[in-house]
């Protein structure tokens, strides 16, 4: 950040007095800008003990498989935009359960939550952020085509809790990064 988007000076980059963290500070109006994590939400659709991916059609990660999910959106519940998000990418309106997982990704500045989710009908197709979207079952679940580890560690919970334990393990190379696609 260069310029306030107030008044339009020159912002410094520097911590405030009683902050122990450096922001960004505009010395002409005083306004210090916060910086915090955004919030990815989205849901974890089963039906008829299938699980619900969808196969991205945009970046990061395009062609690879996750759970319908984005970003939360000013003035919307972390339900409401896991419900819009699910119909964004797989035009599906399920049931929504319970918050099942939430794991802070420190090195995006993002935290990801997932709800358990009932789909009341198999009723589901592309939208334009999918190339395709598809029910798995568990044993069927394209584990190397998944797109982030937040994802793959949701969906292992998820099986973990049905059918028992299972070795999982994220390999450096899974890592989701700033700027991959």
């Amino acid at each position: 950040m260069k310029y306030c988007s107030q008044c339009r000076a020159e912002v410094s980059y520097e911590i405030p007095e009683g902050d122990s963290r450096h922001r960004h500070i505009c010395q002409h109006c005083d306004i210090i800008f916060y910086s915090n994590p955004r919030i990815v939400a989205g849901t974890l659709p089963v039906f008829d003990g299938q699980i619900l991916l969808c196969k991205r059609a945009i970046s990061p990660r395009k062609g690879y498989w996750t759970l319908p999910a984005g970003f939360m959106e000013n003035g919307e519940s972390t339900e409401q935009a896991a419900l819009r998000e699910t119909w964004e990418e797989a035009e599906a309106k399920p049931e929504l359960g319970q918050l099942f997982s939430m794991i802070t990704v420190p090195h995006i500045d993002q935290v990801h939550l997932f709800f358990l989710a009932t789909l009341p009908t198999p009723s589901f197709s592309a939208g334009p952020e999918s190339l395709e979207v598809a029910l798995f079952h568990p044993e069927d679940i394209p584990w190397d085509e998944i797109a982030f580890p937040t994802v793959s560690e949701t969906l292992q919970r998820f099986i973990d809790q049905r059918t028992g334990p299972h070795v999982f393990d994220i390999r450096p190379e899974q890592a989701l990064r700033a700027g991959d696609d």
